[in-house]
């Protein structure tokens, strides 16, 4: 495999040791190229702008920019061409591994760990080889990860908006939003696919649940809390005259969430 076949890898890590270790087992490898490295992560940045890379091994102590605003501006440059990303850090506090795995990390590895397997989880981001039993695990308990932070995500939507959790609509607005998340393109469908689906899942029937999420947005609105939607998505979306339609709002908090790397 010459030069430019190989899955080009850059490393951003405060640690000189664990940069080393890296390069050291990647140097002679026919698959891989260590492209570049550094303690710094908005030269990081700046590195990766010039010279675009497969896979960004990183660690969320950094100089100058730290990992977590490093990982918020690669999204933000590259969108759907940005590396994939796996984050290696003896941080292992839930937080910091759900805020990682929230901005757009596909795995969270605590240091220290065999650089063998960091070269299997670079195989797995890529998609380079069948996972094994225990990698099905691990991508399970991922999935289970991912899913908790995009239910948290979504009820500190509902809180900031004010809907209520007791209503009806306020769980089949969260379930209509999560399946907006996986698949974006429901939300073109969303009285032939989304109502049903929901209707089915819940037993009940595709005109209740369109009513129960017309009434839990309407629940918010009358509430008064529209500064708090807008400032939530950033813009001036909404005054108090003009409620948003079902299939608007779901497509407007999926795509926030979609935004912060959510995605499936």
């Amino acid at each position: 495999m010459n030069e430019k076949e190989k899955i080009k890898i850059f490393i951003a890590d405060n640690s000189d040791e664990t940069t080393s270790q890296i390069i050291e087992h990647f140097e002679n490898s026919d698959k891989y190229q260590i492209v570049d490295s550094s303690k710094d992560g908005k030269e990081a940045l700046e590195k990766l702008e010039a010279t675009p890379v497969d896979v960004l091994i990183m660690d969320i102590v950094l100089a100058r920019t730290d990992g977590f605003v490093l990982m918020e501006n690669i999204k933000e440059k590259f969108g759907s061409k940005a590396p994939k990303i796996i984050v290696t850090s003896s941080l292992s506090h839930e937080g910091f591994i759900n805020k990682a795995l929230s901005l757009g990390a596909s795995y969270f590895m605590i240091k220290p760990y065999e650089m063998d397997n960091l070269e299997s989880r670079i195989e797995d981001v890529l998609g380079l080889k069948a996972p094994s039993a225990q990698e099905k695990v691990l991508q399970k308990d991922y999935k289970t990860m991912r899913t908790k932070i995009v239910e948290e995500k979504i009820s500190n939507v509902f809180i900031t908006v004010g809907i209520p959790a007791h209503i009806k609509g306020y769980q089949f607005l969260r379930e209509a939003i999560k399946m907006a998340i996986d698949t974006p393109d429901i939300i073109n469908s969303i009285t032939k696919r989304l109502y049903p689906s929901i209707a089915e899942k819940f037993e009940t029937s595709a005109s209740k649940v369109e009513r129960a999420i017309r009434h839990a947005i309407e629940v918010a609105w009358n509430r008064g809390k529209i500064e708090n939607i807008n400032s939530l998505f950033g813009l001036k979306v909404y005054n108090q005259n003009e409620k948003p339609t079902n299939g608007e709002f779901i497509a407007l908090v999926a795509d926030k969430m979609l935004m912060e790397g959510l995605g499936s």
